[in-house]
């Protein structure tokens, strides 16, 4: 059997830039074929163009053994070919039933009268949904369901497009562990049907563990093609970003940070739904404290709360012995905090604004008054500030006046950055940090942070990944259950201590000192 798309010498030029430039891509039956490269390689463009959202430039694509020019939409769905985005598209107010059947409700014709034949639905989204393991009753709103769930919903979705050809752009970004194992689980029974999967994911692990092929993309070139068992991470790592890329970020200079300056001070930090309680630490000058523990543990919410998005029962907080009245993310903005947030296009970035507005945000509200109603704006300056952080933080973009939503993800959380750099910062709260974020810019990143750290500046971050933390960060703290239960130095951490901590039962609550 012959492949089931073939992509030949596909390229896409947008005004200004060439996004693809002939490159060629095929889907066999049965595998998992992965997409690798970095934020802005051209991933996400050579599938919008399968699914029929872009018009090649020139190329050909063959599917079916019928071959095209371009696909629209309506080819793409008519030929079994479904994307899962990064962006999940279910409809919260929806149930899940009429989730799996948006745009293709199934009619029956009663007395010359066409109506909606519900029997078809429920019998075809029951038994997608049972393929997939969702086990929920299928008239519940999808705004009651978790991420994990609203995953296998898309995937029950396809299937019941009858689709044959399944691209997954980053689908474990918000899963857990345990989760992600499950949804490998259904790919593989997808697999075993002759289904064709596109893979795109940053985690260099589950390239090994779930893929078969891997193709690797590089500024909207093709670089090559490999099969997962006949190559090494290091070597896929060198093929997308063309440099070495360090393991590790750690402060060399300062092994006891007990004995540096306390830069930010938490005391008995509570919030009244008790999804934190009691919190106390301290962070040390040079040093990166770090946040583990599960999803639901209550680690956004303690940083949502130090800097004032949240609201606090009780506890205090000092920012070099300064004790801070916070009551508003604006008060945390006037002294200095800064927090990056765990999803960037809610709460990250303003869609509306160009790079240079997003850049220039944070400046404008430091300077103004009456809870940022009343200031001058100034243009000049913002155009310099932009033109600063562009280049420092090395975003891709055609200029600073270019709209945000047009940036990869990773440079999009570049230009997030660059808003709190040069404002007087004085402490960052990274969330989640390089989430959907290729390993090149993860670094970039990483050197951002150390760099901040031996500034002076204070640095925490809260990530789900645990080589991250134990690649960038000094000292780990590990949250259950709105509690730290466990700290550790990075010279006597594990994953498997991390793990064990954060899953085992609550021992006794740590101060980290």
């Amino acid at each position: 059997m012959g492949s089931l798309v073939k992509m030949k010498n596909i390229t896409k030029k947008f005004p200004g830039v060439t996004a693809l430039d002939n490159i060629s891509f095929d889907i066999e039956p049965g595998e998992v074929h992965v997409l690798l490269g970095e934020n802005g390689a051209g991933k996400s463009t050579l599938m919008k163009i399968l699914s029929g959202v872009y018009r090649p430039t020139s190329g050909k694509i063959t599917v079916n053994e019928k071959e095209y020019d371009y696909l629209t939409p309506k080819d793409s769905y008519e030929n079994g070919i479904s994307i899962i985005y990064q962006e999940l598209s279910v409809i919260n107010e929806l149930s899940i039933m009429e989730n799996i059947f948006v745009g293709k409700i199934p009619v029956k014709t009663i007395m010359g009268i066409r109506v909606i034949d519900y029997p078809t639905m429920r019998q075809k989204a029951s038994e997608a949904l049972l393929k997939v393991g969702l086990i929920r009753d299928m008239n519940v709103f999808v705004e009651n369901i978790s991420i994990s769930e609203k995953q296998q919903l898309e995937i029950a979705k396809a299937l019941v497009s009858n689709a044959e050809i399944i691209v997954m752009d980053e689908p474990t970004t918000s899963l857990t562990i345990s989760e992600t194992e499950h949804l490998f689980k259904i790919i593989k029974q997808l697999k075993s049907e002759g289904k064709g999967i596109v893979y795109i994911s940053h985690k260099m692990k589950e390239i090994k563990e779930i893929g078969d092929r891997v193709t690797v993309l590089k500024d909207g070139t093709y670089v090559g093609t490999r099969k997962v068992d006949e190559v090494e991470i290091d070597e896929l790592v060198t093929m997308m970003v063309g440099r070495t890329i360090h393991g590790t970020y750690h402060n060399k200079n300062i092994s006891d940070f007990k004995n540096e300056p306390v830069i930010l001070e938490v005391k008995n930090i509570s919030k009244k739904d008790g999804k934190v309680k009691n919190v106390s630490f301290k962070t040390h000058k040079g040093e990166i404290l770090g946040f583990a523990g599960l999803v639901g543990s209550g680690r956004t919410e303690l940083m949502d709360t130090i800097f004032g998005s949240g609201p606090k029962s009780y506890g205090e907080v000092f920012l070099n012995g300064r004790k801070l009245d916070i009551k508003n993310p604006y008060n945390s903005i006037k002294y200095g905090l800064a927090m990056v947030t765990e999803n960037r296009r809610e709460t990250g970035f303003m869609d509306n604004f160009d790079i240079k507005q997003n850049i220039s945000v944070i400046s404008n509200l430091k300077k103004s008054k009456a809870g940022g109603t009343i200031g001058l704006l100034d243009d000049k300056g913002e155009v310099e500030k932009a033109q600063i952080q562009v280049k420092d933080l090395r975003v891709k973009c055609t200029s600073i006046h270019q709209n945000i939503t047009e940036l990869s993800g990773g440079n999009q959380q570049k230009v997030i950055l660059g808003k709190w750099m040069g404002v007087g910062t004085e402490f960052i709260i990274f969330d989640e940090p390089t989430k959907g974020i290729d390993v090149g810019s993860k670094s970039e990143i990483y050197e951002l942070m150390r760099r901040l750290a031996e500034d002076g500046k204070g640095v925490i971050v809260v990530s789900s990944e645990l080589p991250e933390l134990l690649s960038v960060c000094d000292t780990i703290c590990v949250f259950k259950d709105g509690k730290i239960i466990d700290t550790f130095d990075i010279k006597n951490v594990t994953e498997e201590k991390i793990v064990s901590a954060s899953t085992g039962e609550s021992g006794k609550v740590k101060e980290v000192n």
